[in-house]
């Protein structure tokens, strides 16, 4: 087991070598951490690294299932969702892995752009809480019990979702002061939507790949085009890469790869054991 563990080490090295060698030749520079969750460990528990690979630590260690780990704004802390309980539960503990604690019942939660309140879902609902007083407010169409992913709007006035209606699944954004709703784009697996840092766009997974498109619908870009299956699309923190994850099958194994956002060749980042739902923060 010694061996195969300064093993494992030299090839996260080397990897993390390797990323810096190529982002460098192209004038780039991979900065801020990444959180995901990851089965490396044995079980699914959530994990963070530098942007390039490096510095590779595990935060949860649980019997329970641990993912959709995302970071507050300011990078200090990082919900996730769990099962510790008898059903699914938000949790959030600072981003060393200290002080972990129950919010409220639901999973992937996503925050507020100012850091008071959360969104996450309940029941197939989506839901925001503000954390200081505990006020909860379903903001999903009334009747609709298939709403899953949520992510809040930069401008923190719209909150994007993904539902399956009669066609299946879509992307929609509600607008939280009057509770309207549109639809951005629907296709099959239409899922994940994730704001870029400027709110100008939304990346999304469809059942095999990641595209972008504006909230309005408009300009849709394929950004992956490779063999496998690429799913859970997020930002870098300038907005100019895309961090995901790419599998052979729905079923995985997961890799966490690097992209630009315009499109082009992946850089992968991890290759052990399955990973997946990254956040990038600076």
């Amino acid at each position: 087991m010694g061996r195969l563990r300064v093993l494992f080490f030299l090839a996260l090295l080397l990897l993390s070598l390797a990323l810096s060698l190529v982002f460098a030749a192209s004038g780039e520079q991979l900065e801020g951490r990444i959180v995901f969750a990851s089965d490396r460990g044995g079980n699914w528990d959530i994990w963070i690294m530098n942007a390039d690979g490096s510095n590779l630590r595990r935060l949860t260690s649980s019997l329970e299932p641990e993912v959709d780990p995302r970071f507050s704004p300011d990078g200090r802390q990082i919900l996730f969702s769990t099962k510790r309980g008898e059903r699914h539960e938000v949790w959030v503990m600072d981003a060393d892995g200290k002080g972990q604690r129950k919010i409220t019942d639901g999973d992937q939660a996503d925050w507020s752009p100012d850091g008071q309140s959360i969104v996450f879902r309940r029941n197939w609902q989506i839901v925001t809480r503000h954390l200081a007083r505990g006020k909860e407010k379903v903001v999903s169409p009334p009747l609709w019990r298939h709403c899953v992913s949520p992510a809040w709007s930069p401008d923190g006035k719209k909150i994007a979702f993904a539902a399956r209606l009669l066609a299946g699944y879509s992307i929609y954004v509600v607008y939280l002061a009057s509770g309207k709703c549109h639809r951005v784009i629907g296709e099959r697996g239409a899922c994940e939507p994730h704001w870029s840092p400027d709110g100008s766009k939304i990346a999304y997974q469809t059942e095999t790949h990641i595209f972008t498109i504006r909230p309005d619908g408009k300009d849709k870009r394929q950004v992956t085009v490779h063999a496998g299956i690429q799913h859970y699309p997020e930002w870098s923190p300038d907005g100019k890469k895309i961090v995901y994850c790419q599998g052979p099958s729905p079923d995985g194994p997961w890799q966490l790869y690097l992209i630009s956002a315009q499109g082009g060749t992946p850089v992968q980042l991890l290759g052990e054991g399955s990973s997946m739902n990254p956040d990038w923060s600076q």
